[in-house]
């Protein structure tokens, strides 16, 4: 089985970030937002097309599936 990504997680699921594999400028503009490895983020919303909402550290964003698909988590075990 292949790593979980951001786009198999839930509405209302707490994960913790593992990597970004994306293109160097497109993880580093994430990362400047709090997308490091060991974020914890919510899934706020998620549309079966189009964009999930998460949030980071506190704030909130849009994503595109073609990206959260990029970035590889693993279950938060201090989740509430």
């Amino acid at each position: 089985m292949g790593a979980m990504t951001l786009l198999n997680c839930a509405a209302g699921e707490r994960v913790l970030v593992d990597g970004l594999d994306l293109p160097l400028e497109l993880s580093r503009r994430l990362e400047a937002l709090g997308l490091i490895a060991g974020s914890r983020v919510e899934v706020l919303r998620k549309k079966r097309r189009g964009a999930m909402i998460i949030t980071v550290r506190g704030t909130r964003f849009a994503m595109g599936m073609d990206i959260a698909a990029h970035i590889t988590v693993r279950g938060d075990k201090h989740a509430k």
